[in-house]
């Protein structure tokens, strides 16, 4: 163990800020560079190998964001291996402990959701999610830590034949740690931010402390995080990028009641680009089946969509419900159990969410590959049973338009992009 005013290196020694089983967390000051930094050295009798510490590192430097706690250094010095990171103020636990408005508890819930969606959109599971890993910094900005111990934490756990941890599923607790196991721990870090209390096993609705939650959150975000902690976890958010779509959604309904009631008008949404939106999903609703919401400018989208028409957003439907009984890992958009490809991304392999069996009405065409003739719904952009690309290109019923860079079917009357290809759509 360090003391205070020890040098390692280019540190000097401040004092202790917390100690786990595996490494022990400083509070140090950068000699050369002139800055206050927090320094997490591994304990010299652990038998887990560097090469773990070493992949925290490489997470950490991957994941880019805001809402992450940025390495800032790693070396070996004095036969110590030392991560250099950022110096918050306190932790998540720490702040919970003391009174807050549901203002900024909600700002907080954002910015915990947007760091743990970040990581899933890398395919990257934190296992560890609980509010000492959350770190806040001045202007009250939060940032997740810790990556790359989840799997060493579990080894310990299930040697050590523990009881039940505060914020763990119960999948993870059996060794079967997933995307949605991350949701779990969160809605629970959530719930106890929002109500000040943690539920405990088994988790049965309404827990404790659900009157003070009810009493600070809008229905609709109590109901958020219920689905996010239901036991089973085909019950819960697929992960929490679309966690964060439900989160944002919830919150962009909230900031439209507020405006409008600060008008003194009624009636949501009556500015001319819904009337456009109204108008396109009175004509184009069934041929599209645009159900869902752009993550950017909420107008309406399908799965199928690349971009959106109206913004140009990238995969705007991205971490919605899909009414299909499957969804692809990479791009998220609903599949079915039957195909052998995801038509909008290439790969294969889909992660199951239901076993229920949907009817085949949408499919409108045949693969052009003579030794397959597979089925095709509109607007694949690959077959699902050989994996060729679809070259003809799709119409639109109802719209003679086509977009000049790809030549798919367009409405152009209403479009700002195809939305295939993010070709600006110009009108004559």
């Amino acid at each position: 163990m360090l003391r205070a005013r020890q040098k390692i290196g280019k540190y000097r020694i401040v004092g202790r800020i917390a100690s786990g089983p595996l490494a022990d967390v400083y509070r140090a000051y950068d000699t050369i560079q002139k800055r206050r930094v927090a320094l997490k050295i591994p304990k010299a009798d652990t038998h887990t190998g560097h090469e773990e510490f070493l992949h925290e590192v490489q997470v950490a430097t991957k994941l880019q964001h805001p809402n992450i706690l940025t390495v800032l250094n790693a070396s070996y010095i004095d036969e110590h291996f030392v991560i250099a990171m950022e110096l918050g103020e306190e932790s998540l636990a720490d702040r919970i402990e003391r009174r807050i408005s549901t203002a900024r508890a909600l700002d907080l819930a954002g910015q915990a959701i947007a760091a743990l969606a970040h990581a899933h959109e890398h395919k990257i599971i934190h296992c560890d999610i609980k509010p000492e890993n959350y770190i806040l910094f001045p202007g009250n900005q939060l940032k997740l830590c810790d990556f790359g111990f989840a799997k060493i934490s579990l080894r310990t756990l299930k040697a050590s034949g523990s009881g039940t941890i505060d914020y763990i599923a119960p999948e993870q607790a059996m060794g079967r740690p997933k995307f949605q196991s991350d949701v779990f721990s969160l809605g629970l870090v959530l719930y106890r931010l929002l109500s000040g209390k943690l539920p405990e096993w088994p988790f049965a609705w309404p827990m404790v402390g659900h009157e003070r939650l009810t009493a600070k959150a809008r229905p609709e975000l109590v109901e958020m995080l219920r689905k996010a902690i239901q036991l089973d976890p085909a019950n819960r958010y697929r992960d929490a990028v679309q966690m964060m779509s439900a989160f944002e959604q919830l919150q962009s309904h909230a900031r439209r009641q507020k405006r409008s009631r600060a008008r003194g008008d009624r009636k949501i949404g009556t500015t001319w680009r819904r009337m456009q939106w109204r108008e396109f999903q009175r004509q184009y609703r069934k041929v599209f089946d645009t159900r869902h919401q752009c993550r950017h400018c909420e107008g309406p989208v399908s799965e199928s969509m690349q971009a959106c028409p109206w913004c140009g957003f990238d995969n705007p439907a991205r971490g919605s419900e899909s009414s299909m009984p499957s969804s692809c890992p990479r791009c998220e958009r609903g599949v079915k159990n039957d195909w052998d490809y995801c038509p909008w991304c290439y790969g294969p392999g889909f992660v199951e969410e239901t076993t229920r069996r949907y009817p085949d009405k949408r499919y409108a065409a045949r693969c052009g590959n003579k030794r397959c003739r597979g089925q095709l719904m509109p607007f694949m952009r690959y077959c699902p049973w050989c994996r060729m690309k679809v070259r003809k290109p799709w119409k639109l019923e109802g719209s003679r338009h086509r977009c000049k860079a790809c030549g798919w079917g367009i409405a152009r009357a209403f479009w700002n992009y195809c939305a295939w290809c993010r070709e600006p759509v110009k009108r004559a």
